[in-house]
């Protein structure tokens, strides 16, 4: 009787183990500045729970720290619209995942990653911990982009980049580094595209529509 209780909490222990070592689901959204992509992430968090990881907000709590090492540095690259070292993103990126409790264990990453660099850092760092379902594309003209910025930063954001100086660089940089990295997944198959110009309900609506075919 005692072997066979020994054997079925060993069989416990390891129900539990596969279940604790589950790796986190990752889907990026990426786009140009202002293109919607944290209001998109608010929408499908909120309906479903998941959790809302945004590389830049994270860059800018880690700049108002006091005492922060990397402070100084993230407000430069954020001020001129340039990339922070990608080894501070994903330093950031996994210290939140693995302080989430999240019982889902799928996380919404948005503005990462932005150029060959981070994707580079990306899979050095991050390849074998998460595993990434897919890359939801916010189709945005520069237009629509820069007035939501324009717009956000009038009402108060808080933001030092939501200024027209800083867009133009952010906009190049996008256009540069961002798309590239898009059209890769892309060959790989991992890219679902959405018109971000629409209302943010029925963006969230398209959206919705295809997270089953993710797997989500």
């Amino acid at each position: 009787m005692l072997r066979g209780f020994a054997a079925a909490a060993r069989g416990c222990i390891r129900v539990m183990s596969t279940v604790t070592m589950k790796k986190p689901e990752v889907v990026f959204i990426l786009g140009g500045p202002g293109a919607g992509k944290g209001t998109l992430c608010h929408y499908i968090t909120k309906r479903y729970g998941y959790v809302h990881l945004s590389a830049g907000d994270l860059l800018r709590e880690e700049r108002a720290k006091p005492g922060s090492q990397f402070g100084e540095l993230i407000e430069t690259h954020i001020r001129n619209g340039t990339i922070v070292p990608v080894e501070i993103t994903c330093s950031l990126l996994d210290r939140a995942m693995r302080t989430s409790d999240n019982p889902h264990n799928r996380f919404l990453i948005d503005g990462f990653p932005r150029n060959q660099d981070n994707l580079d850092g990306w899979n050095k760092a991050m390849a074998d911990k998460v595993i990434v379902k897919a890359v939801i594309f916010c189709e945005c003209s520069q237009e629509v982009c820069t007035q939501r910025c324009l717009k956000r930063g009038a009402s108060g954001s808080g933001r030092s980049d939501d200024n027209e100086q800083s867009l133009v660089l952010r906009h190049q940089t996008y256009m540069q580094n961002t798309l590239p990295i898009i059209e890769q997944y892309e060959q790989q198959g991992l890219v679902y595209k959405v018109n971000s110009m629409k209302t943010p309900k029925e963006v969230c609506q398209d959206v919705v529509e295809f997270l089953p075919t993710i797997g989500w």
